[in-house]
């Protein structure tokens, strides 16, 4: 459904039809993102073991790189990465 449909123009079978099929789609879209915020918080917790192991063994868990990214972020140089 691309468009809003004319609401007057459906008959009461057909709006509740409508509201099931989007209530459905709500419901699969909801499924979906617990499921990518699962997989996020499994990968974050991953990198925050990695960077505490990096830490117990004496390296640093910041790198140059790191620093250089931020400081050109701070300056608006670059955008911030989303990957």
């Amino acid at each position: 459904m691309d468009t809003f449909p004319d609401l007057g123009a459906l008959s009461d079978q057909e709006l509740k039809d409508l509201i099931q099929q989007l209530t459905d789609e709500e419901q699969e879209v909801s499924y979906q993102r617990r499921i990518l915020h699962g997989r996020i918080d499994i990968l974050r917790a991953e990198l925050v073991n990695r960077l505490r192991r990096k830490h117990e063994e004496g390296e640093s868990a910041i790198s140059g790189a790191d620093v250089q990214q931020l400081t050109d972020i701070l300056a608006g140089k670059s955008a911030p990465d989303t990957d």
